[in-house]
């Protein structure tokens, strides 16, 4: 019997390989988590517009929809946005749940090691995973929302929703959760990436500094909106309607919408 049978008989030619699936999904996982991350910061800017008065917000609304470029608002515009984003955050919330206790057992056990040790970063973690279970439910309504009424985007009609429709505590706890799910998700991305090496020191004052920020942000813009729809209410489901824009939008609204006053609209 030669050595090369003798070698097979016996097994030595198996290699044990390790999938390579669970590094693939932990990078998608985080790859998904970022652009989430990143989508939450420009949209509380766009949605912080309303700080720079009605007008202005009504203005970025309308940009979203084409308004300033497709001749018109396009509504169908913000519902594929709207799905675009659906669909990243039910990939992501896939992903993250393989790693989240599977039963109440592994949660106790879980729960009582992190009390032991004391670990921040653990503790951070427990604090990413209840956050994340309350988006499930929250981040998945406004969405719905969004694809549902994609034409309800303005100073008014968000104002109303706010106040009139007493939709406020649903966005502060939204607010409140999304905030600390997406902070604690970059620290912790940074964290494992090692990127941009820095300190975990640094970029956990970092992190604490960006949520404050955003938090306060939240709240102003919310503020904002419960005011405008305290002094609306009695007009409930009127829409905001700017008188004028300035120069520069007014050459990029449709033709009559805004005529320049005493000017000839540019070529």
């Amino acid at each position: 019997m030669s050595t090369s049978i003798l070698i097979v008989q016996s097994g030595l030619t198996e290699r044990l390989r390790k999938s390579r699936w669970p590094a693939r999904l932990d990078l998608l996982q985080s790859g998904t988590g970022l652009l989430l991350a990143l989508f939450m910061w420009v949209h509380m800017f766009f949605v912080a517009s309303i700080l720079l008065g009605e007008t202005a917000m009504w203005s970025v609304a309308r940009m979203f929809e084409g308004y300033f470029f497709l001749g018109g608002a396009h509504p169908r515009l913000v519902f594929g946005a709207a799905a675009g984003v659906f669909l990243l955050f039910v990939l992501h919330a896939l992903l993250a749940m393989r790693k989240f206790p599977g039963d109440y057992r592994q949660y106790r056990k879980l729960r009582a090691h992190v009390r032991a040790m004391r670990h921040e970063d653990s503790t951070l973690w427990i604090w990413q995973v209840y956050t994340g279970f309350a988006l499930f439910f929250l981040a998945s309504a406004h969405l719905y929302q969004m694809l549902a009424w994609p034409q309800n985007i303005g100073p008014y009609a968000s104002a109303d929703r706010m106040w009139s429709d007493a939709l406020w505590p649903f966005y502060l706890v939204m607010l409140l959760a999304v905030e600390l799910h997406g902070g604690i998700g970059l620290y912790r991305l940074a964290m494992k990436w090692n990127w941009p090496g820095l300190s975990r020191n640094f970029l956990k004052r970092l992190k604490w500094g960006i949520t404050g920020f955003f938090l306060v942000l939240g709240l102003m813009t919310l503020g904002a909106y419960m005011k405008i729809g305290f002094e609306h209410q009695a007009r409930y489901g009127e829409r905001y309607q700017p008188e004028a824009l300035p120069a520069w939008l007014e050459r990029l609204a449709p033709e009559g919408d805004f005529p320049l006053r005493g000017k000839e609209r540019a070529p």
